[in-house]
């Protein structure tokens, strides 16, 4: 059998509702091909976590392609410079003509995929990019042609543009050949991450989903901003990596709301995966959000604190303030926190420490089991003030109202913090001094007043500035 078809895949580790594999199955066999580049993914701060699930999920599609008679190779690099040398070898010892892929939308990533297209062109390969992995793959745009950057205008036009094309996910391949023997995988960069929260599965993840949208979905909007209710998804690790295809994710809202008899449109779960889309199509059409900046460039002349002691306090959830190092020692303890405690870390961090934002996103980064660049930095801007239809500068979270309104008994916090399980639903929230020596957990290291006021006045002077 000659194959000429191959299929390099990237963050869409999945055999189902992914169109370069699918297309290119349309046009003969087909083989696959997946280039590691463990170097890079930790100069992008990519966690050990997240490298970990995508080491279980390159195993989980190697097999099930194996099963399909699918040939299936992995190559060790270490920087994207890399990668288009490695792409030309593989096609020329393989007898390629053409190659698929489904386009990433940062910047180092573009230009990876630019310097890989001139180098298989080179050699008379034909490549295929096909759209982003995004719900709404065609860019969301005004009428007069130019991006959204508020966001209820692009969800309007996002749910227009969804109506008017398929949810169907695509189908996997068919069987090519009679299965192959499953090949052993050296990954020597393969971490350890909570397995037993995410199993690097395909098919787990699509019954996470929907066992989520018939149990879940319904009730998200009510449920969704506490911590210790199990009212969230818990997909974004697979929709980081792409063992979940944003369709699919799509079709099983529309099927349950029709089975229920509500209205898809109106699902809240449905446009919190919209902001995703948002934030990696702004990435498309503003590239200096790929280089740091941030994307209100008036914010850049803000001189930002920089206490290491305060920023590790931070790091390490002992902050002072239970929400806040219950949601930090989260993260570090599993990879993931909820996405309020996120909001009210965010906002401790770059408004309360006043710490620049980019630190805070950084180490998001180099722990989240779900680290998405363009998903992360919005949400990082978004606290900060500095972003796309960011929150006013002047919203600051009182992380100790927010933990009395979404942890009302302390469940939370107990969990986390178990130096504090003893306080009563009250005290827990905010200790008195003498608790606080009792149980060995340390003063609040910023007053909230102050640092409030202070960022505020910080934000003041800039705009006064600016106009």
């Amino acid at each position: 059998m000659v194959i000429e078809q191959l299929v390099w895949i990237r963050n869409d580790l999945r055999w189902q509702d992914n169109p370069a594999l699918y297309f290119a199955s349309l046009k003969g066999p087909i083989r696959v091909l997946v280039i590691a580049t463990p170097k890079q993914w930790q100069k992008h701060h990519e966690s050990e976590a997240k490298t970990g699930l995508r080491a279980g999920l390159i195993r989980c599609l190697f097999s099930k392609l194996a099963s399909l008679g699918i040939p299936a190779d992995l190559i060790e690099g270490e920087y994207f410079e890399q990668v288009p040398d490695i792409l030309r070898q593989y096609c020329q010892d393989n007898a390629i003509k053409h190659v698929w892929y489904n386009q990433d939308l940062p910047i180092d990533e573009r230009q990876r995929d630019q310097a890989v297209n001139q180098a298989l062109q080179g050699i008379h390969i034909e490549v295929h990019p096909q759209k982003p992995d995004l719900i709404v793959s065609r860019p969301v745009l005004s009428q007069q042609g130019t991006p959204f950057k508020v966001f209820t205008p692009f969800y309007k036009r996002w749910l227009t543009m969804l109506n008017e094309q398929s949810i169907e996910p695509l189908l996997a391949p068919k069987q090519q050949a009679d299965a192959l023997d499953k090949q052993p995988l050296t990954m020597a960069w393969q971490r350890p991450f909570r397995d037993d929260l995410w199993k690097p599965d395909q098919d787990k993840a699509s019954q996470t989903l929907w066992q989520f949208c018939h149990r879940k979905e319904g009730q998200y909007d009510e449920q969704r901003d506490f911590p210790m209710t199990p009212g969230t998804s818990t997909l974004s690790p697979y929709l980081a990596l792409g063992a979940l295809g944003p369709r699919e994710c799509v079709y099983a809202i529309t099927y349950v709301c029709n089975e229920q008899g509500r209205s898809w449109q109106d699902s809240v779960w449905l446009k919190e995966l919209a902001w995703r889309d948002f934030y990696r199509q702004l990435m498309g059409h503003f590239p200096t959000l790929s280089k740091h900046h941030p994307f209100k460039p008036e914010t850049d002349q803000i001189v930002w604190r920089d206490n290491k002691a305060e920023q590790l306090a931070w790091q390490k959830g002992q902050t002072g303030f239970p929400i806040v190092d219950a949601a930090m020692r989260q993260l570090n303890k599993t990879g993931w926190m909820h996405n309020r405690l996120r909001m009210i870390t965010a906002s401790f961090f770059s408004k309360l420490l006043f710490a620049d934002w980019r630190r805070g996103e950084q180490y998001f980064m180099s722990q989240l089991i779900d680290g998405e660049f363009a998903a992360n930095n919005g949400g990082w801007q978004w606290s900060a003030s500095t972003g796309c239809d960011a929150a006013p500068y002047f919203r600051v979270f009182n992380p100790t109202r927010q933990s009395e309104r979404y942890d009302t008994n302390g469940e939370f916090i107990r969990r986390f913090v178990p130096e504090l399980k003893s306080l009563d639903n009250k005290s827990i929230h905010n200790p008195s001094t003498e608790q606080r020596k009792a149980l060995g957990y340390p003063s609040p290291i910023v007053d909230y007043q102050a640092a409030r006021k202070a960022a505020i006045e910080a934000f003041d002077r800039l705009k006064n500035h600016s106009s």
